[in-house]
């Protein structure tokens, strides 16, 4: 076997240099007797930047590159995400269940208190919903503010919390960190990949810096797959019959004023077909409609987003793009790893794009061939991607399935059962008569844990039975208890807590939990 040493990355952007500075890192490039990290991306194809949101895993991956916190807020534009509102999804305007509920990072239990779930099934917690039982974050949210104080340190608050940025910067932010992490960056085009006699890649040919070898090549080439897909021939698994929604058209809206609110959350509004996008950034609103073009045209799509809009977005360019929700089940073939949308994208619903990019630069990370053994890694890292792919495709589909609007084709299409997994129909069966907990999750699998599918199942108006169960829940005094301490909590973070845009200016001039910025 040869023993692997270097790497070779194909195509930037944000899945590009975020597996780059990442695998710097974890595999010393630095140092002697480490992996070399190379990579190699066209000056001619440009990032989408129309703004995005991410998971709470973030703040881990970015510490681990070396990125400062509070230069990440000046430099991509970016804002405290305490979470997802979801607007009209449980049924159409106008009906009383079409409010709105949210999915909130912040975990609803205290390690030493009993499990606060079913006492709300049993009515303990009052006529409160469930994301505002459950946690203060949703109150928190409500009233823009952020997660944290300027005294917390670095990717530290007393509530869960990822970011909104603007994709382009945070993509020229990422380099910057990679190259300092010892990655070599060309900047050229790649216009062919050699194969070798046993299927494998032998290299890149470019257009100015001829042709590139590596021990392992990694496809970052976007939905374009020039690597595992047009070289290599391993096929997309299109969810296109669970997952409706293929395009989607963006448009950025400007604050009415320096001084307007900052939501805290992305705000997910349902439409006749599909559903707008509303992410705040620092200076700027970007909002998109993502929508299912076999139950609408782009037309119609457009018209939708603009009405959204108000008068601030009569006159507003939009950005259209097309995809095909799915992913590969061979996302590792020889010697080749596909990461980003060469290798799976659903839609923007819930943000899983980065934070598939995350999990996959840490199983690069975690089984990197360094005897030589490929086949081995590759056979463990498709198994868990292909899993993980899958249970997040049933978590997606939850929010459809579960709604109540009959208003359109595309709703009513949603819930019948050809178009639903028979895995999220079995996890669905479970819960009539007990709430999702631990025994329905793999943390090595899972990227939604119970409280995710939680906050969703229960805001969309799932009905779990626990009434023949209700005997054995003796410790109500203690969860009412626990309720009205989390109320309590609420207060604090409402007295306490800056609200988003204080904290983003502090970030403009100084560091979290130190002085002025250098």
């Amino acid at each position: 076997m040869t023993v692997a040493r270097n790497i070779l990355i194909v195509g930037g952007g944000t899945a590009g240099w975020i597996t780059a500075g990442y695998l710097a890192k974890m595999l010393g490039a630095e140092r002697p007797g480490g992996v070399s990290v190379t990579l190699v991306e066209s000056p001619d194809i440009g990032i989408l930047g129309v703004g995005e949101g991410t998971f709470p895993t973030i703040r881990k991956t970015l510490a681990r590159i070396g990125i400062d916190e509070a230069d990440l807020i000046r430099r991509c534009d970016a804002s405290f995400k305490q979470g997802a509102k979801f607007v009209h999804w449980q049924a159409e305007p106008g009906t009383a269940a079409s409010d709105h509920y949210l999915h909130g990072f912040q975990t609803a239990d205290d390690q030493n208190g009993p499990e606060l779930l079913p006492y709300w099934l049993l009515g303990m917690a009052g006529d409160a919903r469930w994301d505002e039982a459950a946690t203060p974050q949703k109150r928190a949210g409500d009233a823009c503010r952020g997660p944290k104080l300027p005294s917390h340190s670095d990717f530290v608050g007393p509530l869960n919390y990822a970011y909104h940025f603007d994709a382009k910067a945070l993509a020229v932010l990422l380099r910057e960190q990679a190259i300092a992490n010892s990655v070599r960056h060309i900047a050229d085009t790649v216009s062919e990949v050699a194969l070798s006699d046993d299927g494998a890649i032998a290299g890149v040919r470019t257009a100015e810096n001829g042709v590139l070898t590596a021990d392992l090549y990694i496809d970052c080439t976007g939905f374009r797959a020039e690597l595992i897909g047009k070289a290599l021939g391993q096929p997309w698994t299109s969810c296109r019959d669970t997952l409706f929604c293929d395009s989607a058209i963006a448009m950025q809206i400007p604050y009415d004023s320096p001084d307007a609110p900052i939501a805290s959350y992305t705000v997910s509004t349902a439409q006749q077909s599909g559903w707008i996008w509303d992410i705040a950034l620092g200076s700027r609103r970007g909002v998109g409609h993502v929508f299912s073009s076999a139950h609408t045209d782009a037309d119609a799509a457009e018209a939708a987003l603009r009405a959204y809009a108000g008068p601030a977005g009569e006159k507003l360019e939009t950005r259209s793009f097309r995809f095909d929700a799915g992913y590969r089940e061979t996302n590792w073939h020889k010697n080749c790893v596909a990461i980003g949308l060469s290798s799976g994208f659903f839609e923007p619903l819930e943000a899983t794009g980065i934070v598939f990019s995350e999990i996959a630069a840490q199983l690069v990370a975690n089984l990197f061939p360094w005897g030589g053994d490929f086949e081995t890694s590759a056979r463990q890292y498709n198994a868990n991607l292909r899993a993980r792919y899958e249970r997040a495709r049933d978590f997606i589909k939850m929010h459809y399935f579960l709604s109540q609007r009959r208003d359109s084709d595309f709703w009513r299409d949603n819930v019948r059962p050809e178009t639903t997994p028979d895995s999220l129909m079995e996890l669905l069966d479970r819960w009539r008569f007990r709430p999702p907990n631990e025994l329905d999750f793999d943390p090595n699998i899972d990227i939604f844990g119970a409280p995710s599918w939680q906050y969703v199942l229960y805001g969309m108006g799932w009905k779990t039975d626990l009434s023949a169960k209700a005997p054995v829940f003796r410790l109500g005094n203690e969860a009412r208890a626990a309720f009205a301490t989390i109320r309590q909590h609420g207060d604090y973070a409402l007295q306490q807590l800056p609200t988003n845009r204080d904290l983003l200016r502090h970030a403009q001039n100084a560091r979290f939990g130190q002085g002025r910025a250098a």
